[in-house]
């Protein structure tokens, strides 16, 4: 399979989100026009706290016009490792703390240049108020594990593939 040659680019923005627009050629010749969108790596972050609770982050989400029950998460800072991030993000939306590792990673869709990376927080503890960013508004809930699956499977939160990836790499996906 031959990669498409990029022949233009040009970058912008949608307000918020990061767009490019591309223009390729394709491998029989032909060209596409492309609008790419997205920053270039988010974490999101499964914390189980020593009891088997999930720390979730309740927030409006703007895309889908409605307050969902989320894992804590954002993007990573430029020059910011993915677990350094992982780290602020569950500090600042949650107020909670843990033992963190990568558990998987996924493109966020074709037209995406969005790397998002899960982290588990083995071991939460809430050791602060949030201090979420201005403009976000985070109440932290609490629910278990049976509650977090069925959550998944609800698809009523932004980032289920990642929320699974996370189970699978703490083996709780049964």
């Amino acid at each position: 399979m031959d990669e498409w040659t990029v022949l233009a680019s040009n970058p912008g923005s949608a307000g918020y989100l990061p767009m490019e627009h591309r223009r390729y050629a394709l491998p029989d010749g032909t060209e596409a026009v492309w609008d790419i969108f997205g920053g270039p790596e988010s974490v999101a972050i499964l914390a189980v706290t020593a009891d088997g609770q999930i720390v979730l982050a309740r927030q409006f989400r703007p895309g889908p016009g409605r307050v969902l029950d989320e894992m804590p998460g954002g993007y990573v800072d430029p020059g910011e490792g993915v677990l350094a991030a992982a780290e602020r993000e569950l500090l600042e939306e949650t107020g909670y703390t843990g033992d963190l590792e990568l558990a998987g990673s996924s493109w966020l869709a074709s037209s995406a240049r969005t790397r998002r990376h899960v982290a588990v927080a083995r071991n939460a503890t809430k050791v602060a108020a949030p201090t979420p960013e201005t403009g976000e508004f985070v109440e932290v809930v609490l629910t278990g594990i049976s509650g977090f699956r069925a959550h998944l499977r609800s698809g009523e939160l932004t980032d289920v593939d990642l929320g699974y990836l996370a189970l699978d790499h703490l083996g709780l996906l049964s």
